[in-house]
């Protein structure tokens, strides 16, 4: 191994050179005499000696030296991997643990970095809000999944091109513009059509600067608000016919008051009716104020049923003689069809008011002389109860909305009937506490059917 080391660059050069000298100087002395040959003969030794000591320089500094050289390279190339193994003492020693020090606290460090990169781009990817980074030049580095499921394509429909050729809302060009142009945060919204579905965004533009304070691009965050618009729109509506229910029996009550304190006391027939009118709008409001406290008591967080063992019989025994004279006036037959012994851990008043208000609502939308079935049955795990009718049926269009407050199928006749047209959502209030389900099955001019199934025993407890 020594003997092929003398012969490696660089030491290969030298020992040519002084191989040649010593030629040189052989065949000169070749020609002198036997003192010269003596002279020469300690030449060869001279350069045995000093080839020795140059592989003794090589493998002790010379060849640690460029091993290092290499090591070096590598880290600069970024394999942190590598290591010096090579037995040397001193400094060269020292020098080696030194690099392979740095070369383990790099390598730990990249192992690091990579998984804060990873745990940065977990979070970025599952946040659910729209992501977009751009540089100081326009050009988009970054798109989360949440961007990509809002408005389509794969992220490299969009990295390294400018925010304005892959982006084609007017808002968030904008929203670009004037966040670099301020470079403060600037907030938008806009509504951005998906597989036919309207959805409402809001969009923030926010500066990113360096630690000298330049501006160095901009994050937008887009967020879905769809949801918060519908509640907005809802509670608008609700709002409107909270007022238009209110005025409408209000009014009533306030016109023939005010007719009858004008004279109509002293003719009997107007002051009966009109009285009967006031009374019956009393009612109506009364009723309508009782719906809405009964909601709103449902809707709060701390709502607690007091459950108790209900037997399905008594309760339809309950309800039927309060049902049957407004089936009676209408001349409507109500059949009943209750299985035996059927129970459930429930809150009875409140499965009282669901079964009144299903047969109240069939009542109201059954012409005279029509049908109604109320069936309870044992589903096992389950109770099964059916409200069926054959009055004017539903459109499938207006089935999803049914279940909304103040929605009518049929207005005119929902007000004559002196509904508040809260029923059906006190109704499924009802149900969703008791952690049940309710559906519809409705056919125009065929009537329809409620099912609503209830679980027996008590889910939230242990």
């Amino acid at each position: 191994m020594r003997l092929r080391s003398i012969f490696t660059k660089p030491l290969a050069s030298y020992h040519a050179g002084i191989f040649f000298l010593v030629l040189v100087t052989g065949v000169f002395i070749s020609q002198l005499t036997e003192e010269h040959i003596i002279l020469g003969s300690i030449l060869i030794v001279e350069y045995v000696l000093l080839l020795v000591m140059m592989l003794h320089v090589y493998e002790k500094y010379m060849k640690p030296i460029r091993k290092a050289s290499r090591a070096v390279d590598e880290l600069v190339k970024g394999n942190y991997r590598t290591r010096i193994h090579h037995d040397a003492g001193g400094s060269i020693g020292e020098l080696n643990n030194k690099l392979n020090a740095l070369a383990r606290n790099l390598s730990e460090f990249r192992m690091q970095e990579q998984m804060q990169e990873e745990q940065l781009s977990t979070v970025v990817d599952n946040t659910q809000s729209g992501l977009v980074l751009i540089d100081e030049k326009g050009y988009i580095h970054l798109v989360n999944r949440k961007f990509l499921s809002m408005f389509g394509g794969h992220p490299q429909d969009y990295r390294s091109y400018l925010y304005y050729d892959v982006l084609g809302n007017e808002t968030i060009h904008e929203t670009v513009q004037e966040t670099f142009l301020y470079e403060k945060n600037i907030k938008k919204s806009f509504t951005q059509t998906i597989d036919l579905d309207k959805k409402y965004i809001e969009i923030i533009g926010a500066p990113i600067f360096n630690e000298r304070n330049m501006l160095k691009g901009a994050v937008l965050l887009l967020y879905d608000i769809t949801h918060l618009k519908k509640l907005e729109v809802m509670r608008k509506d609700f709002v409107a016919n909270v007022s238009h229910e209110l005025k409408t029996p209000i009014t009533s009550i306030t016109g023939f008051a005010e007719t009858l304190l004008n004279g109509a006391l002293n003719d009997k027939e107007t002051l009966n009716s009109f009285l009967t009118i006031i009374y019956d709008e009393s009612n109506r409001l009364q009723g309508l104020i009782e719906d809405l406290l009964t909601l709103s008591k449902l809707e709060k967080d701390d709502f607690r049923l007091t459950r108790t063992t209900v037997q399905m019989d008594r309760v339809i025994g309950d309800i039927l003689p309060v049902i049957q004279p407004r089936a009676d006036k209408k001349e409507i037959t109500l059949t009943t069809d209750i299985g035996e012994n059927i129970t459930l851990k429930a809150d009875g008043e409140r499965i009282k008011q669901v079964i009144v208000n299903l047969l109240t609502n069939a009542i109201s939308y059954t012409p005279e002389k029509g049908n109604i079935m109320l069936r309870v049955t044992d589903e096992g795990e389950t109770v099964h109860i059916t409200v069926s009718d054959n009055g004017i049926g539903i459109h499938p269009e207006y089935v999803p909305r049914i279940f909304e407050r103040f929605y009518r199928v049929d207005k005119a006749r929902s007000r004559n009937t002196g509904g508040t047209g809260l029923g059906l959502a006190i109704v499924k209030h009802i149900v969703e506490v008791h952690h049940g389900n309710i559906s519809v099955e409705s056919e125009p001019d065929k009537g329809s059917s409620f099912h609503v199934l209830l679980p027996k025993h008590d889910e939230t407890s242990p």
